[in-house]
């Protein structure tokens, strides 16, 4: 049977209208009978819990697994805390000549890059700083180090399916563009093969296949994208009708040489001669020692508290998966048998916080930091712990960056669709979406008409069919929330 608060419970701290409102909730969820429903709103400052389902039971969470990284990462790390990406000139310069390698040692920075008009930015900058030396020369290669981090590149029981597409990109210690490249399939004429634009125009880097077609107009898009694994060999197959187009953000292999390819395709274009090879620090034959190396320039990142408002806004999974190891870089925990920059070891880092929220650690099953991995087990009572800890956190600067974090209903990030129109909840619910195959989860806060806050956890488990009546079920439940508890 489901678990409820029963009206005599909830009399005594809840206005008249609560068994009413109870009974409303409840004949919301039930509207999906053969989905497993688990969810529960709490008054975050009383700890008055208006609201329970299933709240002990352990549910898949999706992209809520966000909520767990970036609460860690924030009390952690603290919201300034930055990355700082080096350059360094390792050998003599000799009149306009650097006489050995050039290495760019990465920090763990999700964020160099990023896609979009100033991804090159970085690029220009290191070079400018060489000019700016007189090196106009690199007699020796130029070497990413991603070392900061494992060589692990994906995340537990990520599927094998998902691994084509940027949002289970790649993660390593020296990332540019979000570890992927935008391909997009123009139409031609019906029957000939479509017309493919890469962004960014690293070609060189790429081996694509255009195996697409163009379609009659009116025909049903038809995508199609495949990568030979651990390689760059990328097919592109979809069927693309006039009228349309197919653009797709699709995964790279080995994040690290795709940084580097890019560095050196700048510094080639600015007239800085490169003599040896794009190196991935791995593939040398002895550690790196960066005595006698210099630096020559570094990249400074934004502050956490912008990096944490990209993933759970825009549930950056890539991000979310560097600030899990970023953990484990900077917390390793001495009882923990991993590497220190691994998601075993950021992981281990993060129970502190959870174990600060009162989080039974015994039940928590987490394994990466962006809920791709269907091993990512918590129960709505841990999630609404965590929700409250965040909420109610002694350091304000901590609280406000996570509450500011999260899309806004009706207005913008993974919420802009939803809670629109006259929705009672456009503009009042703060929350984190989460979605894989058969998995549907919100949670977050609504805001009360008189300035206080309900937390909210809403987890749908095993379902068949479409997310979107789900979506509106969840909807229909915050929205409820507003209108019976203000």
């Amino acid at each position: 049977m489901p678990q409820t608060v029963t009206c005599l419970a909830v009399s005594f701290v809840l206005s008249i209208g609560v068994c009413r409102a109870q009974s409303v909730l409840d004949s919301i969820l039930d509207a999906r009978p053969h989905a497993w429903w688990g969810a529960m709103v709490t008054e975050v400052s009383t700890g008055d819990t208006l609201f329970m389902r299933n709240t002990e039971r352990s549910f898949m969470p999706a992209s809520v697994t966000k909520l767990f990284t970036t609460a860690a990462a924030l009390e952690q790390l603290g919201p300034d805390y930055r990355y700082v990406t080096l350059l360094y000139a390792d050998g003599n310069q000799i009149a306009r000549t650097l006489q050995g390698n050039l290495i760019i040692r990465g920090a763990g920075d999700p964020s160099t890059g990023a896609p979009g008009p100033d991804r090159m930015d970085l690029f220009n900058a290191f070079a400018d700083s060489l000019l700016a030396l007189e090196i106009h020369e690199i007699s020796g290669h130029v070497i990413g180090d991603d070392n900061v981090f494992d060589d692990i590149p994906l995340g537990a029981d990520w599927s094998w399916e998902d691994l084509v597409y940027g949002y289970a990109a790649q993660v390593s210690g020296l990332t540019f563009h979000d570890a992927i490249v935008n391909v997009r399939v123009h139409p031609t004429r019906p029957g000939a093969p479509g017309r493919l634009s890469v962004t960014p125009e690293l070609m060189d880097y790429f081996i694509l296949r255009n195996q697409s077609v163009t379609l009659p107009r009116g025909r049903p898009l038809e995508e199609g994208h495949a990568r030979v694994p651990n390689s760059n060999h990328i097919t592109i197959s979809s069927a693309v009708p006039l009228g349309n187009s197919d653009p797709e953000e699709l995964a790279v292999h080995n994040p690290t040489l795709y940084f580097v390819h890019g560095l050196r395709t700048v510094l080639d274009s600015l007239g800085i001669l490169v003599r040896g090879r794009s190196v991935d620090v791995d593939s040398l034959p002895a550690k790196l020692d960066y005595q006698g190396a210099r630096v020559v320039a570094r990249h400074t990142s934004a502050p956490l508290s912008e990096l944490v408002a990209t993933i759970n806004k825009e549930s950056h999974n890539l991000y979310a998966e560097h600030l899990l190891k970023t953990l484990g870089v900077e917390y390793p925990d001495p009882e923990e048998d991993s590497a220190p920059g691994s998601a075993a070891m950021g992981v281990a880092a993060a129970m502190r916080t959870y174990a600060a929220a009162n989080i039974d650690l015994t039940r928590l099953q987490l394994v990466d930091g962006s809920g791709l991995s269907r091993k990512n087990l918590v129960t709505p009572a841990m999630t609404m712990k965590l929700l409250r800890h965040m909420a109610l956190h002694p350091d304000t600067s901590i609280s406000e960056s996570f509450l500011t974090s999260l899309a806004v209903g009706g207005k913008d990030g993974t919420l802009e669709y939803r809670f629109t129109g006259n929705a009672a909840g456009f503009g009042r619910v703060r929350a984190k979406t989460g979605s894989l195959g058969n998995v549907s989860s919100l949670a977050g806060y609504v805001t009360r008409e008189d300035g206080s806050i309900l937390a909210f956890v809403i987890f749908a488990n095993h379902f068949q069919g479409r997310h979107s009546p789900i979506h509106r079920i969840q909807e229909s439940f915050v929205n409820a929330l507003v209108r019976h508890y203000n």
